[in-house]
């Protein structure tokens, strides 16, 4: 014993001249300053801000006949034709794609290079080229024409090369004095802005879910389904839960893979009423998103309310975080919108892609809607706007806690399939079944006779799906 001991104590020995000698060389060879760190306290970040939108022209097909007409009674003189100096001539096929103004009025623009110029209308251009872009983008800080720079898979980024720009030559003046000029390239000096290519208004708003099952029960009836989806959306049980409480409650044995089949059935046909119900709209809306995990991997969900009826008027799920998806859930929220309210508003957060969905809305060829966004920056009050509008925003973040407290009982979705009927499901819930606190009474946001009728939620459930139904024929009737 006493020699295991004295082991013990040579070898704690040991272990403390090695020690000793580790932190002599520490001291000798390894600064220790390294390890105090610039960033220990909170740095001063910047405050998140959002680039002006583009000035956006429309373009707008023009005679050149009256545009001589015009330009006799202004100057009362006749625009003469191009007198050709030089030995080169326009060929006669060569039209301002603008105006149609022959090739007498055309100059040649670049040296026989293939751009050509209007004398009537200005308009330039290159041979054979048709002017049929609606637009034309220009800075809104020095109304320089944009550039495009880069094409991308849904946009094509657009730059201001103005050198005397006021936004390139602000942010020049703000980088570091010692900055190499190899290193400029890391920093944003050029104003910048993305024009997409994919026409949001034409995309198909409802899809139907794959492996959906059908009405036509053989083992179980409509009563059953009613009772999957109280257990699945009302008591946001999963899937494999609803089925077991399904057997220990009421004796039913089914699968977890029929109760999914039953929501995305109920979704598919429950849907179209949702999304074409009637809601009373006010003058402001409310618009905010959120993450939720799909296979692991971050998925977005799009929710715009109304602030007086706190009804959920569009919703999108999406792979991005990107504006398309903001522009579908627009166009749910002002669906059957053919003017908007004189004080509408539209509160969001600080986030960029609502203010470009909101142009995209404004550039439509047929009804076009012209409207702001009031952007609530931040957490603290520190503008007039955000100290106005934060009881809005702080109603749209609550929104986002009522679904996530539904969703994270569910551990997730399998894939953005799964995703969509579930959100689906649970917005024709919180709008007609769940009960909200109304005027010190607790009744569902949209008041439906129909479901009056019914005493339990399953067949509240039926008769939404008998609703949805006949909303689905009614559309199909009218084309």
């Amino acid at each position: 014993m006493n020699s295991i001991i004295t082991y013990l104590l040579w070898y704690i020995q040991y272990l403390e001249r090695i020690i000793i000698q580790l932190l002599i060389f520490i001291a000798k060879f390894i600064p220790l300053k390294q390890f105090v760190f610039d960033d220990a306290n909170s740095p001063n970040y910047q405050k998140f801000k959002t680039d002006k939108l583009p000035i956006i022209k429309k373009f707008e097909k023009q005679d050149y006949r009256f545009l001589l007409e015009y330009y006799l009674w202004k100057y009362h003189k006749p625009l003469k034709p191009i007198s050709r100096t030089n030995s080169k001539t326009i060929s006669e096929s060569t039209v301002c794609p603008r105006c149609n103004a022959t090739h007498h009025y055309i100059y040649d623009n670049n040296g026989g290079k293939g751009e050509f110029k209007c004398k009537v209308c200005n308009q330039t251009f290159i041979s054979g080229e048709k002017a049929t872009a609606p637009l034309f983008l220009a800075c809104p800080y020095c109304n320089h024409a944009l550039q495009p720079k880069k094409d991308r898979k849904h946009f094509t980024v657009h730059k201001c090369v103005n050198p005397k720009c006021s936004y390139y030559l602000s942010n020049v003046k703000k980088l570091p004095s010692a900055l190499p000029q190899s290193e400029r390239h890391k920093y944003k000096l050029h104003y910048i802005y993305r024009e997409f290519n994919i026409d949001f208004f034409k995309m198909d708003l409802s899809s139907i879910p794959e492996r959906a099952s059908t009405f036509q029960f053989r083992r179980q009836s409509a009563h059953i389904m009613g009772l999957c989806l109280t257990y699945h959306v009302n008591l946001s049980l999963s899937l494999r839960k609803t089925a077991l409480a399904l057997r220990d409650i009421h004796g039913i044995n089914i699968s977890h893979t029929m109760v999914a089949n039953y929501a995305k059935t109920a979704a598919c046909v429950i849907k179209p009423f949702v999304d074409n119900f009637d809601y009373k709209k006010s003058d402001t809306f409310i618009a905010d998103e959120t993450y939720i995990k799909v296979c692991g991997v971050k998925g977005y969900v799009w929710l715009i309310m109304d602030a007086v009826s706190r009804s959920i008027l569009g919703y999108r799920v999406s792979d991005n975080r990107g504006v398309g998806a903001c522009i579908l859930a627009m166009r749910m929220a002002f669906k059957n919108l053919k003017t908007l309210p004189e004080k509408f508003k539209f509160i969001a957060d600080g986030y960029s892609a609502y203010p470009l969905a909101a142009q995209q809305f404004a550039l439509r060829d047929d009804n076009p809607l012209q409207f702001d966004i009031t952007q609530v920056i931040g957490l603290a009050n520190d503008d007039a706007v955000s100290k106005e509008f934060r009881p809005f925003k702080q109603i749209v973040e609550r929104l986002n806690r009522t679904f996530k407290a539904s969703y994270r009982l569910t551990c997730g979705y399998d894939n953005f399939d799964g995703a969509n009927y579930s959100v689906a499901l649970w917005v024709c819930y919180y709008n007609f079944l769940r009960p909200h606190s109304v005027s010190g009474r607790f009744m569902p946001l949209n008041k439906i006779d129909l479901l009056d009728g019914a005493d339990t939620m399953q067949a509240k459930w039926q008769l939404l799906i008998f609703l949805g139904q006949q909303t689905i024929l009614h559309m199909q009737e009218n084309g």
